[in-house]
């Protein structure tokens, strides 16, 4: 995984949370899903990223 999609999926991960906390302050049950959501595509992105790297280590 290059370092750059690891930052990305960091940052989307990031973003999520934020989002998430400031649904939960403002009671935005939509802002607090969309923050899940950016969360759980940050967390695919690092799972996929994770196997591409495993497979790269095992081919060298």
């Amino acid at each position: 995984m290059g370092l750059d999609e690891k930052a990305k999926a960091a940052a989307k991960n990031l973003e999520g949370k934020a989002q998430e906390a400031a649904g939960k302050m403002a009671d935005n049950k939509e802002a607090q899903a969309k923050g899940k959501a950016k969360q759980v595509e940050a967390e695919a992105r690092q799972a996929a990223e994770n196997v591409k790297d495993g497979v790269k280590d095992a081919i060298d």
